[in-house]
This record gives C-alpha cells, sequence and structure tokens, in this order.
C-alpha cells in the first residue's frame, strides 16, 4: 500500500508530506508523536493546578453565548462533587448547543488561574478517554487529519514495519516488538506500554543511525599521537589545590586514552554547572605540554576567557606551562608578542574568544583545541578553530568541547558519530542542589523582601533582563538599565546595586563583574553577559525577569551563576507558568534539561550551520544521553562479536533503507 492510497490524501497533501521527508506509509509511522495529553487522569472542578487538565462533570444551566466586537463568547459552569468551575469559549459559537444542560461531559483544556478566578479556557470535549498523541505540525496538513491518517496507516504496521531484530537480542536489550512499539508510540493504552515502546523505537534507531556511520565511512582524521608516561594524569591531579571527584578522575583518563592515538579526538565532556569541567580541560593542556604540544581553548565571551586564564596561571604555570590571553581587546603591541610566542613555541597555551580564529593567529605545533560552553559558539567558528592546527602532512588537533547543557546539536552530532561523550555526573561534595520558583508579578514585593534577607546575611544577589534597553517593540520587556534605576530608587535603594551588559566597554564591564566578586555590591543586575564565566560562590539568589523569553538551555547556565558555594541557593523565575518553565523548576539534571530541550526545538539542521529546528531523519522522542552512550557501547559490541552477524547485518539493511538518499552526507557532515 502507499501513501496515496490513503483516504483524504491528494496532491496537495501528499506534496506537504514530502516537504518535511514523508515518502512512505513507514515513514509516516516513524513520525512519531512530540508529546501526549493526559485525557485520562479526571481533576476535580474544584481544582487550582494551572495548566492541561480533564475535567468531568455537567452544566446545571444552558450555556450562554455572548458577542462582542464581532467575536464570539460562550461560558457556563461545570459542577461535580467537589465544586464548579468555569468555562469559556471564544470564536467556537456551535458549542452553546452541543452540550446540553444536564448531561455529563468531560472536558479537557487548559485551567487559567488569575487573581483567584478559575477559568478552563477552549477545552475540548473527551469522547475517548486516553493519551492523545500530539504531533509536530506539518504545513497544510490539519492536526486531526494527521491523527486520523496516522491510524489509518496503523493497519499495515506489519507489512511496512517488519521486525528487524533478532527475539534473542531484543531479550537482551529488553526490547518490545516492532508492530506493538509503533502501534503504542502512536495510540498507548497505558503510561507503561508507552515506556516501553518509545525505548524500543528510540534505542532502535540510535544503532541504526551509528550502523550507518560506520557503514559510511564515517571517520576520524590523522592526528599526531600524544607520549607522556603512565602516571601523567595522577601528577596533575596531584599538583591541583583540590581532591578531584571519581568522575574527573575517569574522565581525564578517557581523554588521555583518545590523545595516545593516532586519531584525533573528538570528544564532549558534559556535566553540570559547577562539577569541574575547567579542571579536566586543564588537565588536557597538562597533557598535551607534556607531550611537547601547544593548545588552545576558546570561550564564547572575555569574561569567561579572562576567568580560565587567571585560573590557568595559577594552575598551570607551576608546570612550566606559560599561558597567554587573547582576544579582541588585547592592545597591539601585546598582541604581537603572543602571536609571535606561538609562532616559536614558548607559548605552550593560549587562552581566548573568537580572536582565536583570525587570519594572522599562527601556532608552531597546535596540538589540542578546546571549546567551551560550545553551545554559543557558531558551527563555522568551531570549525574554523580546528582547522588553524591542520599541519601540512594533513594532520589535525585533537578536539574536546566542553558544556553544561548540550543544545540539541550536540545531541544530534553525538548521535550521528562526530563526538564521544564523557559525562562528569558527579559533583563536589558538599554542593547543594538549586532550588528553583515561579514567582508571579503579585509576588514580587516578597520576593525582594526575600533578597533583603540573603543580604542581611551577607549574600549576594543577580537580576538578569532580557534586554539592554527599553523598545517601544518589546511590550512589558524588562529592560537592565530600567531594572537597575527602579531598583537604586525604590525597592533596593538603601543597597549597594551594580550595573553590567553585554557591549559595555570592556574595562568598565571587568571593574563591575570583579568589585561584584570581591563583595563590593550586594546585587549585579546584567543582561546574559553572566550567564558563563562569573564565578561567585557567595551569590545565593537568581532572579530572572521575563524568564519565559529565554531557552531552557539558557536558564539552566543562568541558574548554575548560583549554587556555587556551600550555601543553600534559589533561582526566581519571574513570569507565568509555561511548559517549559515548569521543566526547569522541576529538575536540576542538565540531561533533562537538554533532552527536554531536543524535543521542544527539534535537532538542528544536520548538513548546514542551523543549530535547531526540524531533523532530516525520524524522530526520536524519549532518546536521551544515556540512551544514546548504551547504544554505541552495543553497536561497538556487534562489531566485535562474531555471533552477532545476523543482528548487524539486519540494522545495516534498515539503516540503508533509512539513509540511502541522504544518509552519506550526513553521517560525513
Amino acid at each position: 500500500m502507499e501513501l496515496a492510497d490513503l483516504e483524504g490524501i491528494g496532491p496537495a497533501r501528499l506534496q506537504a508530506l514530502r516537504a518535511v521527508g514523508i515518502v512512505s506509509l513507514r515513514d509516516l509511522l516513524y513520525m512519531l508523536p512530540v508529546r501526549y495529553e493526559d485525557r485520562m487522569t479526571v481533576y476535580p472542578c474544584k481544582t487550582d493546578q494551572p495548566g492541561l487538565i480533564l475535567v468531568q462533570g455537567s452544566f446545571a444551566e444552558p450555556l450562554k453565548s455572548s458577542y462582542f466586537h464581532g467575536l464570539s463568547r460562550v461560558t457556563g459552569s461545570i459542577r461535580d462533587k467537589s465544586g464548579k468551575l468555569s468555562v469559556c469559549w471564544f470564536n467556537e459559537p456551535w458549542m452553546a448547543s452541543r452540550i446540553p444542560a444536564g448531561t455529563e461531559v468531560r472536558l479537557y483544556g487548559r485551567l487559567n488561574v488569575k487573581e483567584g478566578r478559575r477559568t478552563l479556557q477552549n477545552p475540548v470535549v473527551v469522547e475517548e478517554p486516553g493519551w492523545y498523541p500530539v504531533y509536530r505540525s506539518v504545513k497544510g496538513l490539519p492536526s486531526g487529519f494527521l491523527r486520523k491518517l496516522i491510524r489509518a496507516a496503523l493497519e499495515n504496521v506489519d507489512d511496512c514495519c517488519p521486525e528487524t531484530l533478532p527475539s534473542g537480542f531484543r531479550l537482551r536489550h529488553r526490547l518490545c516488538e516492532l508492530n506493538f512499539a509503533i502501534r503504542q508510540a502512536h495510540f498507548p493504552t497505558d503510561p507503561e506500554n508507552l515506556r516501553i515502546a518509545r525505548r524500543r523505537l528510540s534505542f532502535e534507531q540510535l544503532l541504526i543511525y551509528l550502523v550507518y556511520v560506520s557503514m559510511a565511512g564515517s571517520h576520524r582524521d590523522p592526528a599526531d599521537a600524544f607520549s607522556f608516561p603512565p602516571d601523567t594524569a595522577g601528577r596533575f591531579w596531584e599538583g591541583m589545590p583540590f581532591k578531584p571527584t571519581g568522575a574527573q578522575e575517569r574522565v581525564l583518563l578517557e581523554i588521555a586514552g583518545d590523545l595516545q592515538k593516532d586519531r584525533a579526538m573528538a570528544r564532549l565532556v558534559q556535566g553540570d554547572v559547577g562539577c569541574g569541567k575547567t579542571a579536566l580541560a586543564f588537565g588536557a593542556i597538562y597533557l598535551a605540554a607534556a607531550s611537547g604540544f601547544q593548545a588552545s581553548m576558546m570561550a564564547p565571551t572575555e569574561i569567561l576567557a579572562r576567568q580560565h586564564y587567571e585560573n590557568a596561571k595559577k594552575l598551570l604555570e607551576p608546570s612550566g606551562i606559560t599561558c597567554r590571553l587573547l582576544t579582541g581587546s588585547t592592545r597591539s603591541k601585546e598582541r604581537r608578542a603572543i602571536l609571535e610566542e606561538l609562532r616559536s613555541g614558548a607559548c605552550r597555551a593560549v587562552f581566548g574568544t573568537h580572536a582565536l580564529i583570525s587570519a594572522d593567529v599562527a601556532w608552531q605545533r597546535l596540538g589540542l583545541v578546546i571549546t567551551d560552553e560550545q553551545h554559543r559558539f557558531g558551527v563555522n567558528q568551531r570549525s574554523r578553530l580546528r582547522e588553524k592546527g591542520l599541519g601540512e602532512d594533513g594532520k589535525s588537533p585533537h578536539v574536546l568541547v566542553m558544556s553544561a547543557t548540550p543544545i540539541p546539536r550536540t545531541l544530534a552530532l553525538i548521535l550521528y558519530g562526530d563526538l564521544d561523550l564523557s559525562l562528569v555526573d558527579e559533583l563536589p561534595a558538599g554542593r547543594i542542589p538549586v532550588r528553583t520558583r515561579l514567582v508571579p508579578e503579585e509576588k514580587r514585593a516578597d520576593m525582594y523582601a526575600f533578597l533583603r534577607r540573603e543580604v542581611a546575611r551577607g549574600r549576594q544577589a543577580y537580576v538578569v533582563c532580557p534586554t539592554v534597553e527599553e523598545s517601544e517593540s518589546r511590550d512589558q520587556v524588562k529592560s537592565a538599565k530600567a531594572v537597575f534605576a527602579d531598583l537604586k530608587e525604590n525597592a533596593l535603594k538603601d543597597l549597594r546595586v551594580a550595573l553590567t551588559w553585554g557591549d559595555q566597554k570592556p574595562d568598565e564591564k571587568a571593574a563591575v563583574i570583579d568589585g561584584f566578586v570581591r563583595g563590593d555590591y550586594d546585587v549585579l543586575v546584567a543582561t546574559t553577559v553572566i550567564e558563563v564565566g562569573v564565578n561567585n560562590p557567595n551569590a545565593t539568589l537568581m532572579i530572572i525577569e521575563n524568564a519565559e523569553r529565554f531557552g531552557l538551555s539558557q536558564l539552566h547556565q543562568l541558574r548554575g551563576r548560583v549554587g556555587r558555594g556551600t550555601e543553600e541557593s534559589w533561582c526566581f523565575l519571574l513570569s507565568d507558568a509555561t511548559e517549559k518553565l515548569r521543566i526547569l523548576c522541576g529538575t536540576n539534571d542538565g540531561f533533562a534539561v537538554s533532552q527536554r530541550d531536543l524535543e521542544l526545538r527539534g535537532p538542528g539542521d544536520l548538513l548546514g550551520t542551523r543549530q535547531s529546528g526540524e531533523a532530516l531523519g525520524p524522530a526520536m522522542p524519549g532518546a536521551d544521553v544515556r540512551l544514546l552512550d548504551e547504544a554505541a557501547d552495543t553497536v561497538r559490541e556487534l562489531r566485535r562479536n562474531p555471533d552477532e552477524k545476523q543482528t548487524l547485518r539486519a540494522l545495516e539493511e534498515a539503516a540503508v533503507s533509512f539513509f540511502e538518499d541522504e544518509g552519506r552526507g550526513i553521517a560525513l557532515s
């Protein structure tokens, strides 16, 4: 059966599906829901839980219709044993006659709670309770039609999606059968079956991607193998003024193993803020210097680059590793001297911003390239830094990238074999997770009172705004300058408040931030310029204005500016409740934040330079970094074990069918 044979598919809708890469029934069935609505759990009408809910009851009186400036409004009150709840439909006048008074009905919609008034807005009538799939929008196709189309296609799931994994392999990896997984992934009968289905589909698709990468000849560039004594990593830790965590020791050994190979390392070090990634970067630089190579470390802001440089002078220069700082504000005379030291090899480690990729920057023997907070760099910037180390013999430098929260592109790049993964899944002893709360506007005064109590205890606070200046085009968006002026004159007028932003003169910016770290100020009002690179363990409160304006990864990074000491810390999000902000309030786990960011934004354009958006391949809801790591280990085992030839062959056939047209380009991107 072909896609065009499904009822309701004409030329226009067929073209709309093809535009998003759906050309067969198989493609359609692998377009999995991005989320599910719980139309099973019934809330009492008296609930004040905001968000999407299902209620069940009846209307004692007929629904009322009204019109205002041409817009219709239907209102009423649904009741159950707990009480009543106001219901309102806008521009749906037919609802007035659809639900007769006294008829038992289930309604699913968004509960809005404002100033004590509760209203269920534009709910739908639920005929069949269950888990309702919600798909990524396809231009030209109504969402209801897409669900109907997929339900019809499921009747042919056995023919167009035959089982690909042998039963023994499925049992070992706790995987259900494919046809069951696809049916449950679209229309689950209960949460447990959905979990089982998502694991099967996610795991298999990860396997298929990774198998195709190896089939397509994806390889690491040749590189110089570093040579250093076996105890070099241990000697590095002995020279540090702190005891490393077990995760830090493990990851540095993983890096050391890569550096000793004649193929270029391409490794992502991922861990939450404060887990010690910078120390691992310094460890890699130590290994490079011990092998006679130079290293560069690029940061997205001058603040962060300078912080790394200052720390490196304390931790690396005592070992004889000459360190330099190169940024856009480096004076000409000093810049010329640094460039000469790089060319001669006198400088072993250089820290900087995008200035490191300028045309006149050249190294004598660059063997290691590190990018910190790599999600802040453009794809082309990262590539240009790596290309700086290409030798005349065609050998590349080893590459290490670090991030506290990989954005979707990072996850996708790992998936396509571009990066190996090291997890720093352990925080130093004494760290307390930051407590995150949503703060509505009416609680602003209480929030400032809390801030004052923190300052009275000797602590400090950040206030972050999405813009620097007020703008007529940004209605009700808080600007840093306006908030700073207001706090100085009103709520915090007797406290020491400072202001900084991205385009502030570098010397002024450095003076403000250094003063805040020294304790000269109680509160720092800023834009996202402080997202990375500001380390003040005494700061225990982060306030984010208009939190809905920021991405999940950025919010997670901002939250990471507090909780860096041993005191309990807080992050207050000033905004109405949204799904994105509830996610952040519910977890401090960077992996969870990253996964939800992937689901909400998409994995990006893997053939180009976009860092979010629609994927070229099938969707993978439920796939997280840990599952990816398991899949990578499984692929390696399949290639090593001769008894797994049948399974490997089946996966290779599936990989070819998925990627025969575009796969090689993706794999080698």
